[in-house]
């Protein structure tokens, strides 16, 4: 009987006397049966308190909001404040910049319409993304990709000329109608080199052919015409690589230049008196980011979506925790992982925070809107004794 009531006495433990009653929330999902119609926007609300990763994404959209909403006129004015940021006009004129870090199948898949939508609203302010990322937003210009199945034959589809991108399929003759599309526009931007001294850049190249392309469909159309820059270290990594492959052994001589837009995208952090950063997926596009908000001492609001895993040690299963420890986000902030898909939940969440205040008219009254005001110097004196408070 003594080892029957220890058991029971086991599993059955009550909390100390004295200790605090838990004040949080009860776990509840949306009541299909309380409603006479499905009502999505209910439940997408019921996230909140779903528990798991819907609970995640909406805790990423809180944060997304946090992002948005923010502007200077809700911080204290500095004593060493330039004149022109002391009234609340001009400080509310002052908003969060939002840097966009997306893989190349955000591309490839139906992502690339709600990334084009941020891009066209001016709602993001810099973006990174992969060569795959870039070329394939042109291919689908001029051709479409399809719908396929994960199960296809790979060494079938490589017979018939098809390429499978998960459950995608890209046709080699997309990749034929590009490849007769980019070389004119390298020999032009090869022939401006060398007459007009133009130091091409990735971004100076995702931008002229932004231009070129003059597809509204296109996310890196609405980039050039909203002048929005769109970095991509790994330009080389794709079809893009392998034209400019193709063209230095016809001539040589066509130099792309890295470093002028490591500085670029660097200071697009620095100068940013608050930084957001959306995350999709990982890889290059992940850590350019996060690396470029290190040199301002870390990003002030984040959001990852992503399936990697943080036990392989990998920048692209890291932990938003993680990114803390290197001074990529500050440790003051409330960074939020959605483990999930990014296909699944990024359409609700560029629905339901940027989505809705462009429909209702809000996002279009912002009016005027500055990015690049940089913290005073007592600001940054601050900041970097609160970091060492740690």
């Amino acid at each position: 009987m003594a080892i029957a009531q220890d058991a029971h006495d086991t599993v059955l433990m009550q909390a100390a006397q004295g200790a605090p009653a838990i004040q949080n929330p009860s776990v509840t999902g949306y009541d299909l049966s309380k409603s006479k119609s499905i009502d999505y926007a209910a439940i997408l609300q019921s996230f909140a308190t779903t528990g798991l990763q819907a609970m995640s994404l909406s805790q990423a959209m809180e944060e997304v909001d946090k992002m948005i909403e923010w502007d200077l006129s809700k911080e204290p004015v500095a004593e060493d404040e330039d004149e022109e940021y002391l009234s609340q006009e001009s400080r509310s004129k002052v908003k969060c910049k939002i840097f966009l870090a997306h893989t190349s199948n955000m591309i490839s898949s139906g992502m690339r319409e709600y990334i084009k939508y941020l891009v066209q609203n001016k709602m993001v302010q810099a973006i990174v993304t992969s060569a795959g990322g870039i070329e394939e937003d042109f291919i689908k210009c001029l051709a479409p990709t399809q719908i396929g199945d994960y199960e296809l034959d790979g060494k079938e589809l490589r017979m018939k000329g098809l390429n499978r991108i998960g459950n995608m399929i890209m046709p080699n003759d997309n990749y034929c109608l590009f490849e007769d599309w980019f070389p004119p526009i390298l020999e032009k931007m090869h022939d401006e080199q060398d007459a007009d001294k133009v130091n091409w850049t990735p971004s100076k190249i995702i931008n002229r052919l932004g231009k070129e392309i003059n597809d509204e469909r296109s996310v890196y159309y609405w980039a050039w015409k909203n002048e929005i820059p769109v970095f991509c270290p790994a330009l080389t990594d794709g079809s893009l690589g392998d034209m400019l492959y193709f063209h230095c052994y016809k001539r040589g001589g066509f130099v792309v230049d890295i470093v002028e837009d490591i500085r670029r995208l660097n200071d697009q952090a620095l100068k940013a008196r608050k930084s957001g950063c959306i995350v999709l997926g990982g890889g290059t596009p992940k850590h350019h980011v996060m690396n470029a908000n290190l040199m301002r001492n870390g990003a002030d609001f984040c959001v990852y979506i992503g399936t990697g895993q943080s036990f392989d040690g990998s920048d692209s299963g890291a932990t938003p925790d993680e990114a803390v420890s290197w001074g990529k986000i500050k440790h003051w902030a409330r960074p939020v992982k959605v483990h999930s898909d990014a296909s699944l939940v990024f359409p609700f969440l560029v629905a339901k925070c940027f989505g809705e205040r462009e429909k209702n008219g809000q996002w279009a009254a912002r009016g005027e809107i500055e990015f690049d005001k940089q913290l005073t110097a007592k600001e940054r004196e601050a900041d970097r004794i609160r970091t060492l408070g740690l």
